[in-house]
């Protein structure tokens, strides 16, 4: 009798958490697991600012994936995911393609430009390690450059968006950018680090008192906020932004960094799953509407607070979380167990980074700043590296410089 086949697609948290607990669950006998992944390797998302600041190697972002599964149990195959043919029940790859009987959508988001002319083209992105080491490389590159050129413009690097990705790499980069200019010999006066944020607020949800802590912190590093401003446009030589009804203005900068939008996978909206912006509002036991065996977790998938009737934010606790569900859910079904389980968030706090010594959060209902919540933040990812690679994954890339 042929062994059903489960297909996970992604190896980000939500798509290497269902991997590692199904192969903890199901017996090689019960079922065919297999993993697809564009990279042989897992990369940490919440560190990318780090590596894209240069105050962390992109090697230590990443960990082998051939190091957390068990090659018995679960078969990885390396290949790009182009389309989804459901009635087919098969999953196309740019090199092949592969059946399944139940299938695990965790592909993970991608930037979201709204529409905004010359993004794409001429902004850098936080979004995988290659984006990461090219954005590093520019910065550097630019004050390497920078008494060369004789320029009498100011070294400047725009950061769209003041939401958690983009307040995270300006905590890295403040601290970054001292050591550039002694390591180049650029006057630190010449340098403008800009944020420029649509909303009225930096961190849009975030505890407005934690909120005033970062901003303040980072304005004392030297960046400039202009919250309540919208770019309108980007080109090779820096941003247009709105100012006033009718008027914009020009920011010029050598480096603009896109951090203010993520959507789902464009490759749920092409399979013909119901979608909004790449994201599926899934069934209370994570599958598709209409897909009784396709699960979506992670970026691309859309799960309402009912408290405030906003969809949680896609961030990786909840995609880990999602991931446990799910690997319970398949075990469920591959036992031909009727009764699914509902997923519902723990959200046991939030943190948000400000270099690697200083941070905001909310941590089982207290706010933490500075050390403390710093401290917190390395906890929490480390905790992230043991929940999936267990000791030895935290011992290889574990962040141990408490202070």
């Amino acid at each position: 009798m042929r062994k059903p086949k489960i297909v996970i697609l992604g190896a980000g948290y939500g798509g290497l958490m269902t991997a590692t607990r199904l192969q903890k669950s199901l017996g090689v006998n019960e079922a065919e697991i297999v993993l697809v992944n564009k990279n042989d390797y897992h990369y940490e998302t919440t560190w990318l600012h780090e590596a894209s600041a240069g105050t962390l190697h992109h090697d230590r972002v990443r960990y082998d994936i051939s190091n957390v599964i068990d090659k018995n149990k679960v078969a990885f195959v390396k290949g790009t995911v182009t389309d989804i043919k459901t009635d087919e029940k098969v999953v196309l790859l740019e090199d092949g393609q592969i059946s399944y009987d139940y299938l695990v959508f965790a592909l993970g988001g991608e930037s979201e430009t709204f529409g905004i002319q010359g993004l794409k083209e001429h902004a850098f992105t936080i979004t995988n390690v290659n984006t990461a080491r090219k954005l590093r490389d520019h910065i550097e590159y630019q004050f390497a450059t920078y008494n060369e050129i004789g320029n009498s413009e100011p070294l400047t690097i725009v950061v769209g968006g003041a939401g958690f990705t983009g307040i995270e790499f300006l905590g890295e980069l403040a601290n970054r950018v001292p050591e550039l200019c002694k390591e180049y010999d650029v006057d630190f006066h010449k340098v403008r680090i800009i944020c420029v944020e649509a909303a009225p607020t930096a961190l849009p949800g975030f505890d407005p008192e934690l909120v005033n802590y970062a901003v303040s912190t980072l304005e004392k590093k030297g960046v400039e906020f202009r919250i309540g401003t919208a770019i309108k446009g980007c080109n090779p030589d820096g941003i247009i932004v709105a100012k006033g009804e009718d008027e914009v203005e020009e920011i010029k900068a050598k480096t603009v960094v896109w951090a203010a939008g993520v959507r789902g996978s464009s490759v749920i909206e092409q399979s013909g799953i119901e979608a909004m912006r790449g994201r599926v509002k899934v069934n209370p036991d994570l599958r598709a509407p209409g897909h009784d065996n396709i699960f979506v977790i992670g970026d691309s998938s859309l799960v309402i607070n009912e408290e405030i009737n906003r969809p949680y934010p896609p961030t990786a606790q909840i995609a880990m979380q999602q991931g446990e569900v799910v690997a319970k859910n398949l075990t469920a079904l591959i036992r031909n167990e009727t009764n699914l389980q509902s997923f519902t968030p723990d959200i046991k706090g939030t943190v948000c980074s400000l270099g690697h010594d200083d941070a905001i959060g909310v941590v089982f209902g207290k706010k933490l700043v500075g050390k403390k919540a710093s401290f917190m933040k390395k906890m929490v990812d480390n905790r992230a590296l043991f929940m999936i690679g267990g000791t030895s994954t935290v011992l290889k890339k574990g962040k141990f410089n408490i202070l």
